[in-house]
């Protein structure tokens, strides 16, 4: 499933191509592909058509598009969706769900999705209750922060932390605590902070978890400067290119190759019906863990 950076970029693409256009046309070819409008595919429709795209919004692994009505739309990418920005005499990618046209008769705002587990609806954007200053869509208020926005706290985070009662990867993976980080960028910042990923989150102490967060941020950063990181050609940008961070990666995917600080092989072990990658060496299992 694409992460923060993956769908930073995607943001950003959107922004520049789709931002500042009125909407023409939208055609539901799947309705799987917008399953949580509630007034499917002809509400979906007069909701967006006539409308004007005023940005390109995102906290963690969502988008959204606000709408000169006051609505917004809500897309999420889930495991194989694309938002592709495309000539309207382009051909048809093969997994087309929802096509967009636009008054200028630019190019088209695509949706394809192989396996359909993402999806887009029409959402109303509501105060965010720890900032003042910050909307989101309403069905998205139970998502925490992403480490790279400004009403993000690292007290809150720390302490909520520190208060559960599981592993240090899980909590990173809660995005009710923060979100944006998968099963990828999670690895890479255990890595850097040399934490087992089984690591008891009560045994933390704030400086650790403050420096755990540095290394989130900074590993995001390093993948948005690359696009991303792309393991096939289901993860890209709005005009269909890669990232390219994969070459970067320094546990995430290793499995038996030197790690790059010690040159102990790197292992992988079963995580959540997925994997974990760490240094058996510069990471060791914590005498007392939390699988």
């Amino acid at each position: 499933m694409p992460e923060l950076p993956e769908v930073e970029t995607v943001r950003a693409g959107l922004q520049q191509w789709v931002a500042g256009r009125t909407v023409a046309a939208v055609e539901v070819l799947h309705p799987r592909a917008i399953r949580r409008e509630a007034g499917g595919a002809v509400g979906f429709a007069e909701r967006i058509v006539g409308r004007t795209v005023l940005s390109a919004q995102r906290r963690g692994k969502y988008l959204w598009l606000p709408l000169d009505s006051g609505d917004v739309v809500v897309a999420h990418l889930g495991m194989s969706g694309q938002l592709l920005v495309q000539a309207a005499d382009s051909e048809d990618e093969k997994h087309l769900r929802i096509r967009w046209d636009f008054t200028d008769g630019g190019r088209q705002l695509r949706f394809v999705d192989q396996r359909t587990f993402g999806g887009m609806f029409v959402d109303a954007l509501v105060p965010y209750e720890l900032a003042l200053s910050s909307e989101v869509p309403e069905t998205l208020q139970h998502i925490a922060p992403d480490p790279l926005e400004e009403v993000f706290s690292e007290t809150a985070f720390a302490a909520a932390v520190r208060a559960r009662t599981t592993g240090i990867k899980r909590a990173l993976l809660d995005q009710s605590l923060i979100s944006g980080v998968g099963n990828i960028y999670a690895d890479e910042s255990l890595w850097r902070a040399k934490l087992h990923y089984a690591r008891p989150t009560e045994t933390l102490t704030k400086p650790a978890i403050g420096q755990l967060l540095g290394h989130i941020r900074d590993v995001m950063a390093e993948a948005l400067k690359q696009g991303g990181t792309s393991f096939d050609s289901l993860y890209v940008d709005v005009n269909g290119s890669s990232g390219y961070f994969d070459r970067s990666l320094n546990a995430y995917g290793q499995e038996g190759l030197p790690c790059p600080r010690c040159d102990t092989p790197i292992r992988r072990d079963p995580f959540m019906n997925r994997s974990s990658y760490s240094c058996p060496h510069c990471q060791p299992r914590p005498r007392r863990a939390h699988w």
